[in-house]
């Protein structure tokens, strides 16, 4: 089946979440992702969680759909295979993928003297090539501060600068293809994590506020800054977030909870306009104090109808049991999922791209290849090793 990137090969050298996922996302759009590793597998190979079996869920959720040759990469032959592998020859090949520090065999000037055209994207910690991870980065970047209700910092569990770097991975790949492609000429692309953070903040307004504003935000606990949003307790110790960021959301709350007089005698006595997004933010504390009651006086399934008959925006929340209880998109009846057995794992839910493409049937979800699962078709087909010299290396403990 034809699929957007069937035509493009990147060999990944990585660990942990960023460039991992950044392969997988190529991967689950047709490209041919090589995952190389050293026999036994890179450091993130049995990081949490695990399954009972003892297999990491974490390493097989973000290497869907790649193929995975090991090898003894402290050999000299290891690393020729390797180097092989990068710069193997082919229109859409000669592509490299790593948040590993360059070496003496894998640094971009090294690999282009067997490809000139090669193309790296290396991630690195910071923009001075010191180490960094998401949650070094994270605790630096002034979130921890404003997030939940007191002076301690809280760190967010998603590592959402892992994530963000990933999907930034994916998007230079194929903008350095593209222009390779153009022009004929690889390049080396590099990308520091905190850079990743700083130009989050700088591109959301954060770094502008203090800098002309001389505002240095408050933490705010469930409420959300400069519109109105806020978390309430239902009558069956559930919780939900109602949130009203346009004129249109704000009257849709008015009208579900019939409090029209009550909002209205709020606004003339605080000279607010509720309609007003920067108001309601000033008046959120007085907007709870009227929704909080009528809110824990009925039970989540009552709020679910009344809230989706007036289209009020809203949420639950749920612990990732409830999500898998109560929604029916976290199933196989959203075409994204489907259920798939990860060897070593078993059968269990997993999604492939978020993205559909309308003129492309949707394929199959990929599991996670076995490590070293492909090594003697790679070494076969793309180093063009015989099946003589497969064994040799094999005997040798070249490959695995």
């Amino acid at each position: 089946m034809m699929t957007p990137l069937c035509d493009l090969r990147i060999v990944e050298l990585s660990a942990f979440i960023a460039a991992p996922l950044g392969g997988m996302t190529l991967a689950q759009l047709g490209a041919d992702v090589i995952r190389i590793d050293p026999i036994g597998g890179n450091v993130d190979y049995g990081r949490w969680p695990l399954s009972s079996g003892g297999s990491s869920l974490y390493w097989a959720g973000l290497n869907k759909s790649k193929r995975s040759i090991t090898l003894a990469l402290e050999t000299a032959e290891g690393r020729n295979i390797a180097q092989a592998l990068i710069a193997a020859p082919g229109p859409g090949a000669g592509i490299l993928l790593t948040n590993l520090p360059a070496t003496d065999w894998s640094d971009h000037s090294v690999l282009t003297a067997r490809r000139p055209d090669l193309i790296t994207l290396r991630l690195l910690g910071n923009h001075d090539g010191t180490s960094a991870v998401d949650y070094t980065v994270n605790c630096a970047s002034g979130f921890p501060l404003i997030t939940g209700a007191t002076e301690e910092p809280i760190n967010h569990v998603l590592p959402a600068w892992d994530i963000t770097a990933g999907l930034y991975l994916a998007t230079g790949l194929l903008a350095a293809e593209r222009h390779r492609l153009r022009t004929g000429q690889g390049q080396e692309i590099r990308i520091a994590l905190a850079d990743v953070m700083l130009a989050t903040l700088g591109n959301l307004g954060y770094l502008s506020d203090v800098e002309l504003n001389e505002i240095e935000r408050a933490p705010l606990g469930n409420a959300l800054y400069g519109a109105f949003g806020a978390d309430f307790a239902t009558a069956d110790a559930r919780r939900v977030m109602v949130v009203a960021l346009t004129p249109r959301q704000w009257r849709n709350i008015v009208a579900a909870t019939g409090l029209s007089a009550e909002f209205k005698a709020l606004g003339q006595a605080t000279g607010l306009d509720l309609n007003d997004e920067g108001d309601r933010f000033r008046a959120r504390e007085a907007i709870c104090e009227v929704l909080r009651p009528w809110i824990a006086s009925r039970s989540l399934d009552v709020l679910r109808t009344v809230f989706d008959q007036h289209r009020v925006l809203w949420g639950p929340y749920r612990n990732i049991s409830q999500l898998m209880k109560e929604d029916p998109w976290c199933s196989v009846e959203n075409p994204m999922f489907q259920r798939v057995d990860q060897p070593g794992i078993g059968p269990h839910l997993m999604p492939g791209s978020p993205l559909f493409f309308s003129g492309i049937r949707r394929g199959d979800v990929r599991p996670a290849p076995q490590l070293g699962q492909h090594t003697d078709e790679l070494l076969r087909d793309i180093v063009g090793c015989s099946a003589a010299e497969i064994r040799r290396l094999r005997d040798a403990e070249i490959v695995a």
